[in-house]
């Protein structure tokens, strides 16, 4: 470590022993993920304990899996975390594309500013009770179908269980987006994709340890091992390359006189990610392939033939799984860039404050220029999605890697970590500035 580097970290130490606002909003956060954590061992009222672990177990590798990962373990214990945040999710995404389809949502957005953005969330709200209510009932139901060697999941199946399961799933997806929102507002990051972190990185403990037991009984090889911790690092630096990366379009606004002076004249840049959608192509791909295979292994087989034969196809590992699992990460990236970016708008905007690119005409011919630049850069940024994601799939399925050393779990856990150490970072430069406007003397000799 050079001098310099040594001097910056122990500058920015010594603001953060001196931040205390910062070192307040760090605790609250630990504080609410514990309180998440402690949340997802309280179990749905009426639920077999040991009858459920083994149903788990059988079902492990489908859509149970991949949503108990999301949620920290709360499936397997089918807690009252057991929907996580997940219904939230679904009913931002629903509502961002009400909102770019109905012209009334779409100006309410545009025009609305404050109170149209409250308008909106208290919507996305409604949404989620509503998907969690449908969801808490469909759960209740398919927890009384549910049947193993020692019995029935379900103690006391029922009305009651059902009216019971429905204000519990209700009431703990209800906490958990309050309580997102209070770590958004009190703490450092966004509280609901932490909450998502929280549950993920939680189990990674256990998974590893799954792994070295692979190891001490002979199913995988020591040099495997150093094999993938190379490789989750390496996809650990790729991503974060990838993440930052960005194409700047120059934008020049005019100079203006004002009396006898000259003002504006200045460029700046408008920053373009390469990848705009984040994880949720990889969230949205994995659920509707891994659907059939989950309703195959609750049926035990049972269900209609379709769905069976295409669980067949559709396991971990397998070509038309591979095919399409890229298929449609690229097809859920282009989408929901199109949700998140709007040429023409951004065009729009660009005219109404005077600047423009240099070389582009203002209005129609900017907004094709910009729909042209992201067309390219989502492209890019989608094939970088699918190899991220289908690699750590053939790991999965050839050599029973656990889902937590997959694409989509390693994409929301580094993702988060960047967007919260940037946060805190700020508010350490931030303190820092404010010490110097303290220390400084602007009343100097004339």
């Amino acid at each position: 470590m050079s001098s310099s580097d040594y001097t910056n970290t122990q500058g920015s130490m010594g603001a953060f022993s001196k931040a205390k606002e910062l070192q307040q909003k760090i605790l609250f956060v630990v504080l609410a993920l514990v309180v998440y954590r402690l949340g997802t061992f309280i179990p749905i009222p009426g639920i077999n304990s040991e009858v459920f672990k083994e149903i788990f177990a059988q079902n492990s590798g489908g859509l149970l899996g991949m949503f108990d990962m999301f949620v920290g373990g709360a499936v397997k214990r089918m807690s009252i975390f057991a929907l996580g945040v997940m219904p939230y999710i679904s009913a931002s995404i629903i509502m961002s594309l009400l909102t770019h389809a109905n012209p009334t949502l779409s100006q309410l957005k545009k025009e609305g500013g404050e109170l149209g953005r409250q308008k909106i969330n208290q919507y996305t709200r409604y949404g989620t009770v509503l998907l969690a209510t449908f969801q808490g009932y469909g759960l209740s139901v398919g927890l009384e179908n549910m049947g193993g060697a020692l019995g029935s999941a379900v103690i006391e199946p029922g009305l009651f269980f059902r009216l019971s399961t429905v204000i519990t799933i209700i009431g703990g997806t209800i906490f958990l987006l309050w309580l997102g929102e209070q770590i958004t507002q009190r703490g450092i990051g966004n509280g609901i994709s932490l909450i998502i972190f929280a549950g993920i990185v939680a189990n990674l403990p256990s998974a590893i340890a799954g792994t070295f037991e692979l190891v001490r009984t002979g199913a995988l090889s020591p040099f495997f091992i150093i094999a993938l911790i190379f490789f989750i690092v390496l996809i650990f630096v790729f991503i974060v390359f990838m993440e930052r990366a960005q194409r700047r379009i120059f934008v020049q606004y005019p100079k203006r006189q004002i009396g006898n002076k000259m003002y504006g004249g200045e460029g700046s840049h408008m920053p373009l990610k390469l990848n705009m959608s984040g994880v949720i192509p990889a969230i949205f791909a994995s659920s509707v392939l891994l659907l059939p295979l989950t309703l195959s292994g609750l049926t035990g087989g049972s269900g209609p033939g379709f769905i069976n034969t295409l669980s067949t196809y559709l396991a971990h590992g397998k070509p038309l799984y591979l095919i399409l699992y890229l298929s449609l990460i690229m097809f859920f990236c282009f989408f929901y860039t199109s949700i998140v970016f709007n040429p023409q708008e951004t065009a729009d905007n660009l005219k109404k404050n005077g600047g423009f690119v240099p070389g582009i005409r203002p209005g129609e011919n900017t907004a094709q220029y910009f729909d042209y630049v992201l067309t390219r850069l989502t492209l890019v940024g989608a094939l970088y999605l699918g190899m991220v994601c289908i690699i750590p799939e053939v790991l999965i399925s050839k050599f029973s890697v656990p889902f937590y050393f997959g694409g989509t779990s390693l994409l929301i856990v580094v993702v988060v970590m960047m967007d919260t150490i940037g946060q805190i970072q700020s508010h350490l430069f931030a303190h820092q500035y404010k010490d110097l406007l303290k220390k400084t003397d602007f009343k100097g000799s004339l």
